[in-house]
Formats: structure tokens, C-alpha cells, sequence
């Protein structure tokens, strides 16, 4: 593994990443990985470009809009981490905006492993419908912080 790897030029990679899935680019985006690549997201592994060009599709399909604004970043050795908002808006219409983190690790200035964490709970009151599932949702936020606050 390289891990000697220009931080300037990983910070631009990941720029262009997020400009490129802006534009959902599937084929492009693709370009950014090795072919052996990882992706962690939602207590998934997903491993090389078969599997990377399925999440993508799956990610693209959800949204007809998406948006980034970046708010963290940090560079060590391979290593890219940024704390962004993403914005997106559904393809019924229903907009969200949410804080995500993601770890990038590039090998010979590829991305050889991402991994997105964020609060699937957000994502849920998108998805819910309908009297009952959105009073769970909302019970199961309230009781995940209940002595919290």
C-alpha cells in the first residue's frame, strides 16, 4: 500500500468525487475506485465494481437531486475524512439534508475503501407513509434519546 500519497491531490480526488456524483455519473464514478474495492454503508459490505456500480445505481435512483457541502476535512497519509451535509431531494419530491461522514482510503490514488456513516432514522421518516409507521419512527427517535435531554 502507498502510503505517501499526495494530500493535496487526495483532497482534490475527493472533490471531484463529489462533483461527479452531484452529476450521477454511474460509469464515471467508477473511475474513482479499484476494481477491488470496499464500500461500507448501512451495516452493508459491498466488494468491487459489480458491487459498487449497484450501490451507485441504487443511491442515484432514490434522488433526483443531490448536494454537498463539506464541513470537515482531513487528510493522513491515504486517508481523506470529511464531515459534509448532503441535500438531496427524492424523486417524490420530499427534500432532506443530513450530516454523513465518510472515511476515503486511496491505494495509487484510487479509492480502495469507503465508508459513509450516517442516522438511517432521518432516512426513514422519508420512506414512511402512512399514520402508524410514522408514529414508530417517531417513538423509536424519541426513545433513543430518552434521559439524554
Amino acid at each position: 500500500m502507498n502510503d505517501n500519497q499526495d494530500k493535496d491531490k487526495i483532497i482534490k480526488l475527493a472533490a471531484d468525487l463529489d462533483d461527479d456524483l452531484e452529476k450521477q455519473d454511474v460509469e464515471k464514478m467508477v473511475t474513482y475506485f479499484s476494481e477491488d474495492c470496499k464500500i461500507e454503508i448501512l451495516g452493508l459490505e459491498l466488494k468491487g465494481n459489480i458491487n459498487l456500480k449497484k450501490w451507485l445505481n441504487w443511491f442515484f435512483n432514490l434522488f433526483d437531486t443531490i448536494k454537498f457541502e463539506p464541513l470537515v476535512i482531513m487528510v493522513e497519509n491515504n486517508v481523506f475524512f470529511e464531515e459534509f451535509i448532503i441535500y438531496v431531494t427524492f424523486n417524490q419530491g420530499k427534500k432532506l439534508s443530513i450530516k454523513i461522514a465518510e472515511v476515503l482510503e486511496y491505494e495509487n490514488y484510487k479509492i480502495n475503501s469507503l465508508r459513509l456513516y450516517l442516522d438511517r432514522l432521518e432516512f426513514a421518516e422519508i420512506f414512511t407513509t402512512g399514520f402508524l409507521s410514522k408514529k414508530v419512527v417517531e417513538i423509536i427517535k424519541k426513545r433513543s434519546i430518552k434521559g439524554l435531554i
